[in-house]
């Protein structure tokens, strides 16, 4: 299942790039970017070190909705601990059935620095949880990596993950290379002008797939221990949309055939409308058992078996 002879000797990267002076270098190029913002592939070009702000509604400071040990996601995240997840408020794409939209459009959450942030990671590790899970990155990456130095020198030693939307810039993720152990993107469209639509991302395919192939180049795939537990690699969401919006059959031939069948997939079933899918038929329902069928069919008749609570399942 991946799990390497000596994946109990992994040591997360960020402590490696603190060590040889690497990690101050990357805040440094991260920050300078936030004068005119071009962190994410909007390029809003807006000076967020003056707290302007443009599509993603945030400033300087990250906003945090809420933190804490999560258990309901993908299993080896989960372990026995749980994830030790910080929910960001606000995000670059505002998907029109957002099912976090309260956090997502609506704002809610509270402004913290990145002392503030550290004290957040830290305290999650001291729970137990086997790693930090920072859901909805893509905006603040900044202030994420800015708050390491802090918590590092406090005893931080777990690893990270970026679990993005997958509208991610290529640069920007250039200069995470070696900070964050696993990327758990999610690929939500194979056709752009779906992505126009309900995302206002008119090139999110095409950015997503480059995107996860540098994660894939940075990282791997995903190598888990002997308890189940994550250390390093790839793991792709995957949401499954009514009448096949997703674009399910490209999305997974995509990843096959150009990141590898070896690629740890959670294909997941519980869309929901949420947010303003009842205006946007056939979104303003659930998916069927049989949409969902389809899909765990078409990636393991692709090859793709590394697939999150499905791994020894036969549907057909």
């Amino acid at each position: 299942m991946g799990a390497g002879k000596h994946a109990n000797s992994l040591r997360p990267g960020y402590l490696k790039l603190q060590e040889i002076g690497e990690l101050s270098r990357r805040i440094e190029a991260l920050w300078a970017r936030l004068e005119s913002c071009d962190i994410c592939p909007h390029q809003c070009k807006i000076n967020r070190l003056e707290d302007e702000r443009g599509k993603c509604k945030t400033g300087r400071k990250a906003t945090v909705s809420s933190f804490g040990p999560h258990f309901g996601g993908e299993s080896p995240l989960v372990g026995r601990y749980g994830s030790g997840t910080i929910f960001f408020t606000h995000c670059n794409l505002l998907c029109i059935f957002c099912q976090n939209y309260d956090i997502s459009h609506l704002g809610h959450g509270y402004e913290a620095d990145e002392e503030k942030i550290a004290e957040i990671m830290l305290s999650l590790q001291n729970m137990g949880c086997h790693n930090i899970n920072f859901v909805t990155p893509t905006h603040v990456v900044p202030q994420i990596v800015k708050a390491l130095p802090f918590a590092i020198g406090q005893g931080l030693n777990v690893p990270l993950v970026y679990n993005s939307g997958g509208y991610d810039s290529m640069s920007t993720l250039e200069l995470l290379d070696g900070i964050f152990d696993i990327y758990m993107p999610d690929l939500k469209y194979s056709d752009d002008k779906i992505g126009q639509r309900y995302c206002n991302a008119k090139d999110y395919a095409q950015r997503a797939r480059e995107a996860i192939k540098k994660m894939h180049q940075q990282v791997g795939d995903l190598i888990i221990d002997e308890r189940g537990v994550a250390l390093k690699g790839l793991l792709i969401r995957h949401l499954i949309l009514p009448d096949d919006l997703a674009g399910t059959k490209d999305s997974m031939r995509f990843v096959a055939g150009e990141i590898s069948r070896n690629t740890y997939v959670n294909l997941m079933d519980q869309y929901r409308p949420c947010c303003k899918a009842n205006d946007h038929p056939p979104l303003d329902r659930g998916i069927t058992g049989e949409e969902f069928s389809r899909a765990v069919k078409i990636a393991q008749d692709l090859g793709l078996e590394r697939l999150d609570g499905l791994r020894s399942l036969r549907l057909f």
